[in-house]
Formats: C-alpha cells, structure tokens, sequence
C-alpha cells in the first residue's frame, strides 16, 4: 500500500489524488482531440473541463458529508477546507457519484449557455471518463479506501492495518472492489473504442456509457463495504444511496438510446 508517495514538510501528496489529477489531465487532451474532430470548438472543451473538474470535486465531497454527518459534528469547517483542524493539509473522503450527478448537472448548464450539443459532447467524453475510472480507482487500492466485504475467493486480500480498509476490518480478507471498479472502467472504455466505427447516431456512447457504468457500479456495490448511515431498506433487500443513483443513470441511458435510436430510424424510413 502507498497511500502517501512523498512529503514536502507537512504537505503530502497521495496516491488518490495523484492518479486523480493525472486522469483529469489526460481526459481533458484527449477530449479536446476527439472535439476538433467532432467539431466542436477546442475552448468550449477546455472551459467544460474545468467546470467538470471543480463540480466533480464538489460534488463527491458534497455527497460525502451528507452521507457522514456524525463525522464531522462540530468541526463543520473541515467539510471544505483543505487546512483541516487535525493539523492534516487536504481533503479527505470523496464519493465518486456525487461527482457524477453534479457534473452532469453543469455540463447540462454549459451547453444550453453555449449552444453546444451535449449528445455529441457527451460521446467526445466518455471514452476519457471511463479511462479515468480505470486509473483513479487504482489510486483508491494504493489508497486502500472504496474497499469491499469479507470474502474468501482466492484473490481477496487483507490491507494494512494503517489503510481505511485495514483499520475498518482488521486482518479480514476481503473484495478488492478497487480493482473491480477500475477493470470495469477498462470494460466500458474498450468497448466504446470497438463500437466507435459503428456508431449510428450523436449520443449512442452517452447513452452506452449510462447504460454500461450504471449497471457495473450497481453490482459491484452488493460486495463494497458501506457504513450504514448510506444503506437504505426496500421490499426486505439492502440497497446503497450509490446503487440508487446508478440505478437511475442506467434508466436515463436506457431511455436516451430508445429515444435517440427512434429517431434515427425513422430518419432512415424517410429517406
């Protein structure tokens, strides 16, 4: 495990945050490379991406002390603040899909403002998102934090006791949901890459992607581990908040393939 790489003074640099600037900066070059040849202006790109970055980072620091308010009872300044009160320099404790929803939030926003097709935008994106799962979700295994449930498969692993995974469950053998998570990331990247050639109308790998990343973070979730202040009860099964909103990312891709593939086939009758 190597949640720290190196200090300078009191000032760290981890493992997560590392991959998680490096999958920012390679999706937004790669974007911007896509965009030109979708004809989409290299600026707009530019300018959405640094929108996404900070409403990514807020969104999962936001979802995440909704769902871990006993944590920061009292000391509700370290909900932002990146000089915490405990002397650490940083912010601690992200949940992706949080990220996610509030992205997608100001992509929508962005798009109206600049009159930009988001179908078109969001299938130039993907492929670079579903990259960036695969690689920050190796930075949450060095962190060794997104961890699963006890298992005893042959590649479940025990983390250190000094990770948030070996402290939670000490010595115990567990789903290495990190390297789930990122290999489902390389799935959804892939096969985007394979279908590119064969795309049949703007917004099918937008559409492919909510379909695809909200049907693996949905399943992999049953064997992640989840305090239970983020679990909620239906029809007698345990679900997520996670699973909720994965859920409903699969429906809308679901329902923007149907809505889109209608089109274009009626398009095709006309002509």
């Amino acid at each position: 495990m190597h949640p720290i790489l190196f200090k300078i003074g009191r000032f760290e640099v981890h493992s997560y945050g590392l991959l998680l600037a490096i999958s920012f900066l390679i999706g937004i070059f790669w974007s911007v490379k896509r965009g030109e040849r979708k004809g989409i202006n290299r600026n707009d790109i530019m300018d959405l991406s640094i929108m996404v970055v900070i409403s990514s980072i807020v969104g999962a620091r936001l979802l995440y002390v909704l769902t871990h308010l006993q944590e920061f009872k009292g000391r509700w300044i370290d909900t932002f603040n990146p000089f915490q009160s405990s002397g650490e320099i940083g912010i601690a404790g992200l949940t992706m899909l949080g990220g996610v929803v509030l992205s997608i939030i100001a992509v929508t926003i962005f798009c109206r403002i600049r009159k930009v097709s988001i179908l078109k935008l969001g299938d130039v994106m993907a492929p670079a998102i579903a990259l960036g799962i695969a690689i920050t979700r190796i930075g949450c295994f060095l962190n060794g934090c997104c961890f699963g449930k006890q298992c005893d498969l042959p590649w479940a692993m025990v983390f250190p006791l000094t990770s948030p995974a070996g402290s939670t469950l000490q010595g115990v053998a567990i789903h290495p949901t990190q390297l789930y998570s990122s290999l489902y990331g390389l799935i959804i990247l892939v096969t985007i890459l394979v279908l590119e050639k064969r795309v049949r109308f703007d917004g099918f790998f937008l559409s492919l992607f909510f379909m695809m990343y909200g049907t693996f973070r949905f399943l992999v979730d049953f064997v992640r581990y989840y305090e239970p202040s983020v679990k909620f009860s239906f029809i007698g099964v345990w679900f997520t908040i996670n699973q909720l909103i994965s859920f409903l990312m699969f429906l809308a891709g679901l329902a923007i393939f149907l809505i889109l593939s209608g089109r274009a086939s009626s398009s095709v009758k006309k002509s």
